[in-house]
């Protein structure tokens, strides 16, 4: 039996308005589930500095101050949650200083990899399912610096596997088959906070834009890891993250 079932009857309501889907083996249409889901309900808890610990960024790459944790974007990173994570729901909001910046939010970062960038020290980033961070200006970069389409992103919530994990993306698809395409776009530009609500269950993660679902994918495996969050070379500012464990 799926362990959600036992969930409060107020979480489990919660579960079966915003996702028909969450037990189907296959992957179907996100849904226009509109819910703002703010981390302040029974169960959320902060996410603070005590939570996390470093794996290859430089010892001055994440600061936190003023309940905001601050990124230079330099060396291409990450840092880690402390121990692994299996399903929860997670809330952060974030927003990019300069235009074209690039971060992410990993989920369930296998410890191997985690492991090989710890032990090399040099830059990289670990494979996992990656929630997209991306300013609006990134295309318009990308374009003129490579001189080809940018077709194969977008800036409003990709998300995607890196390195040796898989995972079936919710339509729309990107070209290349791996990348869950948001269904809207509803990212805010530089220096606007962006909300985002992940929720990763069962081999399963979803994501929300600013109070909408627009993407994820299904048959994710292994589902398990570490949380993490990336320095992708701009700086980049993180707010209000709080997680909610799930059995």
């Amino acid at each position: 039996m799926n362990p959600l079932l036992n969930a409060t009857p107020l979480f489990a309501l919660l579960l079966g308005a915003l996702s028909p889907s969450l037990h189907a083996g296959e992957p179907t249409a996100v849904p226009v589930a509109r819910a703002f889901i703010d981390g302040t309900g029974p169960g959320f808890r902060d996410l603070t500095a005590a939570d996390f610990t470093k794996v290859n960024s430089a010892d001055d790459t994440w600061a936190w101050k003023d309940g905001i944790l601050h990124c230079t974007g330099k060396p291409r990173s990450v840092m880690r949650t402390v121990r692994e994570i299996t399903n929860f729901e997670m809330t952060v909001e974030w927003r990019h200083l300069k235009v074209g910046g690039n971060s992410g939010i990993f989920v369930w970062a296998t410890p191997e990899s985690i492991k090989r960038l710890t032990d090399a020290g040099k830059p990289g980033l670990p494979h996992g399912i990656e929630v997209q961070v991306l300013d609006l200006g990134y295309t318009q970069e990308y374009e003129t610096r490579f001189k080809k389409p940018s077709d194969w992103f977008t800036t409003h919530g990709d998300v995607f596997p890196v390195g040796a994990v898989k995972m079936t993306p919710f339509p729309p698809v990107a070209p290349d088959g791996k990348r869950s395409f948001p269904s809207k776009n509803l990212s805010k530009g530089v220096n606007e906070w962006n909300h985002y609500y992940i929720r990763a269950i069962n081999g399963e993660v979803r994501l929300w834009v600013n109070g909408e679902e627009v993407s994820g994918g299904t048959g994710i495996t292994p589902a398990t890891g570490y949380l993490c969050l990336e320095s992708e070379l701009a700086p980049v500012e993180f707010r209000k993250l709080r997680i909610r464990e799930l059995p």
